[in-house]
Protein backbone atom coordinates (compact mmCIF):
# COMPACT_ATOMS: atom_id res chain seq x y z
CA UNK A 1 0.00 0.00 0.00
CA UNK A 2 1.17 3.34 -1.04
CA UNK A 3 -1.08 5.31 1.79
CA UNK A 4 0.22 5.96 5.27
CA UNK A 5 -0.49 3.96 7.60
CA UNK A 6 -2.03 6.95 9.98
CA UNK A 7 -2.65 7.02 14.53
CA UNK A 8 -6.21 7.37 15.05
CA UNK A 9 -5.73 9.81 17.55
CA UNK A 10 -8.63 11.87 17.85
CA UNK A 11 -10.80 9.63 15.55
CA UNK A 12 -12.71 7.86 17.97
CA UNK A 13 -13.36 3.69 17.64
CA UNK A 14 -17.28 3.88 16.64
CA UNK A 15 -18.06 3.13 13.17
CA UNK A 16 -18.98 6.58 11.22
CA UNK A 17 -22.30 4.96 9.66
CA UNK A 18 -22.78 4.99 6.38
CA UNK A 19 -25.70 7.46 4.37
CA UNK A 20 -27.45 6.01 1.08
CA UNK A 21 -25.79 7.55 -1.51
CA UNK A 22 -22.81 6.99 0.14
CA UNK A 23 -23.35 3.05 0.02
CA UNK A 24 -24.87 2.98 -3.99
CA UNK A 25 -21.26 4.36 -4.45
CA UNK A 26 -19.36 2.08 -2.50
CA UNK A 27 -21.60 -0.78 -4.21
CA UNK A 28 -20.81 0.24 -7.76
CA UNK A 29 -17.27 1.19 -7.32
CA UNK A 30 -16.63 -2.31 -5.21
CA UNK A 31 -18.72 -3.88 -8.37
CA UNK A 32 -16.68 -2.02 -11.26
CA UNK A 33 -13.71 -3.19 -9.79
CA UNK A 34 -14.28 -6.66 -9.18
CA UNK A 35 -18.20 -7.52 -10.23
CA UNK A 36 -18.95 -8.49 -6.17
CA UNK A 37 -22.50 -7.35 -5.59
CA UNK A 38 -22.55 -5.35 -2.26
CA UNK A 39 -26.58 -5.73 -1.34
CA UNK A 40 -28.35 -3.43 1.16
CA UNK A 41 -28.15 -6.71 3.35
CA UNK A 42 -24.43 -6.59 3.71
CA UNK A 43 -24.53 -3.01 4.78
CA UNK A 44 -23.38 -3.00 8.30
CA UNK A 45 -20.93 -5.98 7.13
CA UNK A 46 -19.66 -3.36 4.76
CA UNK A 47 -19.42 -0.48 7.26
CA UNK A 48 -17.80 -2.42 9.74
CA UNK A 49 -15.20 -3.74 7.84
CA UNK A 50 -14.38 -0.33 6.61
CA UNK A 51 -14.71 1.95 9.52
CA UNK A 52 -10.93 1.30 10.56
CA UNK A 53 -9.64 2.33 7.18
CA UNK A 54 -11.56 5.45 7.44
CA UNK A 55 -9.99 5.93 11.00
CA UNK A 56 -6.31 4.67 9.53
CA UNK A 57 -6.58 7.59 6.83
CA UNK A 58 -8.29 9.81 8.63
CA UNK A 59 -11.19 10.20 6.76
CA UNK A 60 -14.46 12.00 8.24
CA UNK A 61 -17.22 9.71 6.40
CA UNK A 62 -18.15 7.61 3.57
CA UNK A 63 -18.16 10.66 1.13
CA UNK A 64 -14.78 11.31 1.53
CA UNK A 65 -13.62 7.94 1.53
CA UNK A 66 -15.92 7.07 -2.30
CA UNK A 67 -14.03 10.21 -3.35
CA UNK A 68 -11.07 8.77 -2.21
CA UNK A 69 -11.80 5.86 -4.27
CA UNK A 70 -12.59 7.29 -7.58
CA UNK A 71 -9.43 9.37 -7.66
CA UNK A 72 -6.57 9.80 -9.90
CA UNK A 73 -4.53 6.93 -8.68
CA UNK A 74 -6.47 5.20 -6.02
CA UNK A 75 -5.68 1.67 -7.39
CA UNK A 76 -4.08 0.75 -4.28
CA UNK A 77 -6.88 1.86 -1.84
CA UNK A 78 -9.69 0.21 -4.44
CA UNK A 79 -7.50 -3.03 -3.63
CA UNK A 80 -7.08 -2.51 -0.21
CA UNK A 81 -11.20 -2.05 -0.01
CA UNK A 82 -11.52 -5.50 -2.13
CA UNK A 83 -9.58 -7.24 0.74
CA UNK A 84 -11.26 -6.19 3.24
CA UNK A 85 -14.56 -6.71 2.01
CA UNK A 86 -14.08 -10.06 0.04
CA UNK A 87 -14.88 -13.53 2.70
CA UNK A 88 -12.16 -15.89 2.78
CA UNK A 89 -13.94 -19.15 4.06
CA UNK A 90 -12.19 -22.60 3.06
CA UNK A 91 -10.97 -25.68 4.67
CA UNK A 92 -8.83 -28.58 3.50
CA UNK A 93 -10.64 -30.88 1.31
CA UNK A 94 -13.90 -28.95 1.70
CA UNK A 95 -16.86 -30.70 -0.17
CA UNK A 96 -15.44 -33.82 -0.22
CA UNK A 97 -17.52 -35.20 -2.78
CA UNK A 98 -15.07 -33.20 -5.67
CA UNK A 99 -12.07 -34.98 -4.02
CA UNK A 100 -13.63 -38.22 -4.31
CA UNK A 101 -14.41 -37.25 -7.82
CA UNK A 102 -10.81 -36.14 -8.30
CA UNK A 103 -9.24 -38.96 -7.25
CA UNK A 104 -10.99 -41.83 -8.26
CA UNK A 105 -12.10 -40.24 -11.92
CA UNK A 106 -9.80 -37.96 -13.09
CA UNK A 107 -6.44 -38.07 -11.39
CA UNK A 108 -6.13 -42.00 -12.78
CA UNK A 109 -6.31 -40.26 -16.70
CA UNK A 110 -3.94 -36.85 -15.76
CA UNK A 111 -1.43 -39.22 -14.67
CA UNK A 112 -1.60 -41.80 -17.22
CA UNK A 113 -1.76 -38.21 -19.44
CA UNK A 114 1.07 -36.94 -17.57
CA UNK A 115 3.40 -40.17 -17.59
CA UNK A 116 3.05 -40.24 -21.48
CA UNK A 117 5.25 -36.24 -21.43
CA UNK A 118 1.97 -34.32 -21.85
CA UNK A 119 1.28 -31.42 -19.71
CA UNK A 120 -1.14 -31.69 -17.20
CA UNK A 121 -2.50 -28.03 -15.28
CA UNK A 122 -5.12 -27.75 -12.68
CA UNK A 123 -6.43 -24.41 -11.37
CA UNK A 124 -7.67 -23.09 -8.15
CA UNK A 125 -9.15 -19.80 -8.97
CA UNK A 126 -10.46 -17.91 -5.67
CA UNK A 127 -7.88 -20.25 -3.69
CA UNK A 128 -8.91 -17.89 -0.58
CA UNK A 129 -5.37 -18.98 2.29
CA UNK A 130 -4.56 -21.94 0.17
CA UNK A 131 -5.56 -24.62 1.57
CA UNK A 132 -8.22 -25.65 -1.88
CA UNK A 133 -4.74 -26.11 -3.68
CA UNK A 134 -2.92 -27.74 -1.30
CA UNK A 135 -5.59 -30.53 -1.27
CA UNK A 136 -5.29 -31.03 -4.87
CA UNK A 137 -1.60 -31.03 -4.44
CA UNK A 138 -2.28 -33.97 -1.68
CA UNK A 139 -4.40 -35.68 -4.02
CA UNK A 140 -1.90 -35.42 -6.82
CA UNK A 141 0.97 -36.91 -4.82
CA UNK A 142 -0.68 -39.75 -3.04
CA UNK A 143 -2.23 -40.85 -6.56
CA UNK A 144 1.24 -40.79 -8.05
CA UNK A 145 3.97 -40.14 -5.75
CA UNK A 146 6.44 -39.15 -8.17
CA UNK A 147 4.08 -36.45 -10.20
CA UNK A 148 6.87 -34.22 -9.58
CA UNK A 149 9.17 -35.82 -12.12
CA UNK A 150 5.90 -34.95 -14.29
CA UNK A 151 4.64 -31.85 -16.05
CA UNK A 152 2.32 -31.29 -13.92
CA UNK A 153 0.94 -27.93 -11.52
CA UNK A 154 -1.09 -26.16 -10.01
CA UNK A 155 -2.00 -22.54 -10.16
CA UNK A 156 -3.86 -20.89 -7.29
CA UNK A 157 -5.29 -16.93 -7.78
CA UNK A 158 -7.10 -15.02 -5.52
CA UNK A 159 -7.75 -11.18 -6.06
CA UNK A 160 -6.77 -10.80 -1.80
CA UNK A 161 -3.23 -10.09 -1.99
CA UNK A 162 -2.93 -11.16 1.90
CA UNK A 163 -4.80 -14.24 0.88
CA UNK A 164 -2.03 -15.17 -1.78
CA UNK A 165 0.80 -14.15 0.77
CA UNK A 166 -0.84 -17.00 3.12
CA UNK A 167 -0.94 -19.33 0.70
CA UNK A 168 2.38 -19.38 -0.41
CA UNK A 169 3.84 -19.59 2.61
CA UNK A 170 1.63 -22.68 3.38
CA UNK A 171 1.39 -22.26 7.35
CA UNK A 172 -1.67 -23.01 9.21
CA UNK A 173 -2.42 -23.72 12.61
CA UNK A 174 -4.25 -26.73 14.43
CA UNK A 175 -4.27 -29.09 11.00
CA UNK A 176 -4.93 -31.79 13.31
CA UNK A 177 -8.47 -30.49 13.85
CA UNK A 178 -8.82 -29.35 10.14
CA UNK A 179 -10.04 -32.26 8.25
CA UNK A 180 -5.88 -33.61 7.84
CA UNK A 181 -5.59 -37.22 8.86
CA UNK A 182 -2.65 -38.10 10.97
CA UNK A 183 -1.06 -39.99 8.27
CA UNK A 184 -1.36 -36.67 5.44
CA UNK A 185 0.02 -34.66 8.38
CA UNK A 186 2.96 -36.68 8.97
CA UNK A 187 3.65 -36.63 5.22
CA UNK A 188 3.15 -33.50 3.61
CA UNK A 189 3.20 -31.18 6.61
CA UNK A 190 6.19 -29.85 8.59
CA UNK A 191 5.46 -29.16 12.31
CA UNK A 192 6.66 -25.88 13.83
CA UNK A 193 7.28 -26.24 17.31
CA UNK A 194 8.32 -22.94 18.36
CA UNK A 195 5.26 -21.39 17.07
CA UNK A 196 2.75 -23.52 18.76
CA UNK A 197 0.24 -26.32 17.02
CA UNK A 198 1.15 -24.83 13.30
CA UNK A 199 1.89 -26.71 10.82
CA UNK A 200 4.12 -25.53 6.83
CA UNK A 201 3.28 -27.72 3.75
CA UNK A 202 6.80 -29.36 2.97
CA UNK A 203 8.38 -28.27 0.03
CA UNK A 204 6.52 -31.55 -2.21
CA UNK A 205 3.13 -29.81 -2.04
CA UNK A 206 4.54 -26.00 -2.40
CA UNK A 207 6.55 -27.40 -5.79
CA UNK A 208 3.73 -27.88 -7.61
CA UNK A 209 1.36 -24.89 -6.50
CA UNK A 210 2.10 -21.56 -7.98
CA UNK A 211 0.35 -18.73 -6.24
CA UNK A 212 -0.39 -15.61 -8.04
CA UNK A 213 -3.50 -12.70 -7.45
CA UNK A 214 -5.89 -12.46 -10.15
CA UNK A 215 -8.85 -10.56 -10.31
CA UNK A 216 -11.17 -13.10 -12.19
CA UNK A 217 -13.10 -10.10 -14.40
CA UNK A 218 -9.86 -8.78 -15.83
CA UNK A 219 -7.60 -10.05 -18.08
CA UNK A 220 -6.07 -13.19 -17.56
CA UNK A 221 -2.19 -13.42 -18.09
CA UNK A 222 -2.68 -17.46 -18.76
CA UNK A 223 -4.29 -18.79 -21.28
CA UNK A 224 -4.44 -22.88 -20.84
CA UNK A 225 -5.83 -24.83 -21.41
CA UNK A 226 -6.71 -26.46 -17.79
CA UNK A 227 -7.83 -30.00 -17.29
CA UNK A 228 -9.20 -29.22 -14.10
CA UNK A 229 -10.95 -26.10 -12.53
CA UNK A 230 -11.92 -25.59 -9.38
CA UNK A 231 -14.34 -21.81 -8.75
CA UNK A 232 -16.29 -22.60 -5.80
CA UNK A 233 -17.94 -20.06 -3.80
CA UNK A 234 -16.91 -17.19 -5.63
CA UNK A 235 -19.33 -16.58 -8.65
CA UNK A 236 -22.46 -16.51 -6.37
CA UNK A 237 -21.37 -13.06 -5.53
CA UNK A 238 -21.22 -11.66 -8.88
CA UNK A 239 -24.51 -10.77 -10.72
CA UNK A 240 -25.79 -12.56 -13.33
CA UNK A 241 -24.65 -11.51 -16.69
CA UNK A 242 -20.92 -11.26 -14.80
CA UNK A 243 -21.56 -15.07 -14.08
CA UNK A 244 -22.59 -16.37 -17.26
CA UNK A 245 -19.53 -14.21 -18.86
CA UNK A 246 -17.11 -16.31 -16.27
CA UNK A 247 -18.31 -19.33 -17.06
CA UNK A 248 -18.29 -19.01 -20.96
CA UNK A 249 -14.63 -17.92 -19.71
CA UNK A 250 -13.89 -21.48 -18.18
CA UNK A 251 -15.17 -23.39 -20.41
CA UNK A 252 -13.27 -21.61 -23.07
CA UNK A 253 -9.94 -22.09 -21.28
CA UNK A 254 -10.70 -25.67 -20.12
CA UNK A 255 -9.25 -28.25 -22.51
CA UNK A 256 -11.75 -30.71 -24.06
CA UNK A 257 -13.29 -33.31 -21.24
CA UNK A 258 -11.48 -31.33 -18.74
CA UNK A 259 -13.88 -30.45 -15.05
CA UNK A 260 -15.04 -27.98 -13.63
CA UNK A 261 -16.45 -27.86 -10.16
CA UNK A 262 -18.41 -24.74 -8.15
CA UNK A 263 -19.69 -24.54 -4.94
CA UNK A 264 -22.83 -26.33 -3.40
CA UNK A 265 -25.21 -23.31 -3.80
CA UNK A 266 -23.66 -22.61 -7.36
CA UNK A 267 -24.88 -23.93 -11.58
CA UNK A 268 -23.46 -22.94 -14.93
CA UNK A 269 -25.81 -20.56 -16.79
CA UNK A 270 -26.31 -18.71 -19.89
CA UNK A 271 -24.06 -19.60 -23.04
CA UNK A 272 -21.50 -22.05 -21.35
CA UNK A 273 -24.30 -24.60 -20.93
CA UNK A 274 -23.95 -25.62 -24.30
CA UNK A 275 -20.17 -27.12 -23.60
CA UNK A 276 -20.63 -27.66 -20.23
CA UNK A 277 -22.63 -30.70 -18.98
CA UNK A 278 -23.15 -31.85 -15.25
CA UNK A 279 -21.09 -34.99 -14.40
CA UNK A 280 -21.70 -34.94 -10.78
CA UNK A 281 -22.78 -32.82 -7.73
CA UNK A 282 -21.39 -29.45 -9.08
CA UNK A 283 -18.87 -30.94 -11.28
CA UNK A 284 -19.01 -29.86 -15.24
CA UNK A 285 -17.44 -31.71 -17.94
CA UNK A 286 -16.39 -29.70 -21.36
CA UNK A 287 -18.02 -31.86 -23.97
Amino acid sequence: MTATRHTTEGFGSRDPGIDEASFKRLAAILHGECGIVLSESKKSLAVSRLSRRLRELRLPDFKRYCDLLESGGSADERREMVCLLTTNVTNFFREGHHFEALKNDILPVLVEKARRGERVRLWSAGCSSGQEPYSIAISLLEACPDIRRHDVRILATDIDANMVQTGRAGIYRDLDKAHVSPDRLKKFFDARPAEGNMWQANSALQSLVTFAELNLIRDWPMRGPFDVIFCRNVVIYFDAETQAKLWTRFAQILSPGGHLFVGHSERVSGPATSGLKLAGTTQYLKT
